[in-house]
């Protein structure tokens, strides 16, 4: 049976903490569900750490629906999460609504997550209202790096932080059931996790959100061309591939691999029929 969203709220409630990973395809998705981890987001990240752009920008709508299938066959459990690209939700409400209907009814997820506060919060009430679990996200917001200059932190200033707690009780109001706190300072994090009723997801917000999410290249070290400050590399997957495919590749060259063991075998009779002929 999945997680749902009132489940979720009820980890709050209960000063449970909520842990989610981002998941892209379906092998690594069965994995994450097998482990019991609630919250999957299939991320706009995979622009970066799958298809090796250098932003989430250039991810479409169909990249983002390829991939939520996927995830979603490969889970049982945990609630998924469709990360909404770059201008699906910004020219109208009906845009929104539109394709926020396609991550539930085409791709199978069972919520989905834009950024914004304040600035999108109509269009997060309407998308509620359709029946539609909308998830937010705030401070830094990797959709909008051209115009806050970098992924750099949000909310260090007197005026910065009361917007980004103005953009919490905003998507509150909206019906969000939760809200993304991405790179702003702990403090602040901690202040909107007590003043909001919704979970906080935190990721380079500190320890005092209700939850904490991580892009699962990062935590398993899959990714090498940067590390995030707020990654912790659980694993160095690429160190552990890297050897295994050096081991592979010197064992076809010493003909040491295929072994019999590795391999199928036909009838002696059969073999000097077929050389016969």
């Amino acid at each position: 049976m999945r997680v749902t969203v009132n489940d979720i709220r009820e980890m709050k409630q209960k000063g449970e903490k909520i842990t989610m990973v981002t998941s892209y395809d379906y092998s690594t998705a069965k994995i994450v569900d097998r482990v019991g981890i609630p919250l999957i987001l299939v991320g706009d990240s995979l622009g970066m750490v799958v298809l090796g752009y250098e932003s989430t920008i250039p991810v479409t709508m169909d990249v983002m629906l390829h991939h939520t299938k996927a995830v979603v066959r490969g889970t049982e459990r945990a609630l998924v999460v469709g990360d909404m690209p770059f201008m699906t939700y910004h020219v109208s409400v009906e845009d929104a609504m539109r394709n926020a209907a396609r991550f539930i009814q085409e791709a199978g997820a069972q919520a989905v997550k834009l950024e914004g506060g304040v600035v999108v919060a109509e269009k997060v009430r309407r998308i509620v209202q359709c029946g539609i679990p909308v998830m937010g996200h705030i401070g830094l917001t990797p959709q909008s790096i051209n115009v806050l200059g970098g992924h750099k932190a949000q909310g260090k200033t007197p005026e910065a932080a009361v917007r980004i707690l103005e953009d919490a009780r905003a998507l509150e109001e909206a019906g969000a059931f939760a809200v993304v706190l991405e790179t702003i300072p702990a403090q602040l994090a901690s202040l909107i996790t007590e003043r909001v009723s919704i979970p906080t997801i935190g990721i380079g917000a500190g320890p005092g959100c209700d939850g904490q999410v991580q892009v699962i290249n990062d935590l398993l070290g899959s990714f090498t061309d940067f590390v995030p400050r707020h990654a912790k590399q659980y694993a160095k997957l690429a160190d552990i591939v890297s050897t295994a495919l050096t081991e592979y590749q010197n064992e076809v060259k010493a003909g040491t691999f295929p072994t019999r063991k590795h391999s199928s075998s036909m009838d002696e009779s059969l073999l000097a029929e077929l050389a016969a002929k």
